[in-house]
């Protein structure tokens, strides 16, 4: 099962639209009558939060990096897919795929694609995940 989330960064102001419509973050809320757990329901759930941690903290770092590098964004747009799969008796996030399109008008394709792999690697939410985490990084 893979869950999303999007962090949308515009200029000098963030926005995650939709994160936190509604938390439903209880086992009871996650399982369906059939039985069968974690099935898509409206609102939010833990591992979306996890993907909007992901994203938000990535986007941030990122446009951070840029403006530290004297150019700004006009709008990163990154969606974090994290992936849940059992495990034992549980479940566990395997994966944690960054899909980022950035529009950065000043920014030369070598330094994008040297300042993008480096703010997801040394960010706080990324060395918090224990799992895979690819990134998809393209200027538009």
């Amino acid at each position: 099962m893979i869950r999303k989330a999007v962090a949308v960064w515009r200029g000098m102001a963030g926005r995650a639209p939709g994160i936190f419509p509604l938390i439903r973050a209880s086992w009871e809320r996650r399982r369906i009558p059939s039985g069968r757990d974690f099935e898509s329901e409206r609102g939010t759930n833990p591992e979306e939060l996890v993907a909007a941690a992901h994203a938000g903290c990535f986007t941030t770092a990122l446009a951070f990096r840029l403006q530290t590098a004297g150019v700004t964004a006009t709008e990163l747009n990154t969606e974090a897919a994290v992936t849940l799969e059992p495990e034992g008796q549980g479940f566990r996030i395997s994966r944690s795929a960054l899909t980022l399109r950035a529009k950065v008008p000043a920014v030369s394709e070598p330094m994008f694609t040297e300042l993008a792999p480096d703010a997801e690697r040394n960010r706080p939410v990324s060395k918090l995940i224990k799992a895979e985490i690819t990134l998809d990084a393209k200027l538009i």
